[in-house]
């Protein structure tokens, strides 16, 4: 299981940017970030597969987001702009063995989140 701590949370004002990043023990296959806003359940955000060959973005946040890894650091990247208040929510960073299932939402390791705040 892969180890993951999750940094670059806080708040913001709309319209701004933040930068999230989440280190690992190791670099998992499909590596990427869910969210889960106050009351709701966690859903999917982006997702990028070990080589940066494929990623997957959710649609409510295409066009805003990029999402990066570095093999080498045992790192991935979350780069977030135009900020939105629908964006607050705590973001998790997540690894799969494979795309397919993160996409689904089988993950193997979970990070302990870091928390997105966009003031209005």
């Amino acid at each position: 299981q892969v180890h993951l701590v999750e940094s670059g949370g806080g708040l913001v004002q709309a319209g701004g940017s933040l930068r999230l990043s989440c280190a690992a023990s190791y670099s998992a296959y499909a590596m990427g970030w869910f969210r889960q806003a106050p009351g709701k359940g966690r859903v999917f955000v982006v997702a990028i597969d070990y080589e940066s060959e494929k990623i997957h973005y959710s649609d409510s946040v295409k066009g805003r987001i990029t999402i990066s890894r570095n093999n080498a650091m045992h790192a991935v990247y979350l780069q977030m702009n135009s900020l939105k208040p629908e964006d607050t929510a705590v973001y998790y960073c997540a690894t799969s063995g494979q795309m397919a299932r993160m996409l689904k939402g089988d993950i193997d390791s979970w990070g302990q989140g870091t928390q997105v705040t966009v003031s209005s």
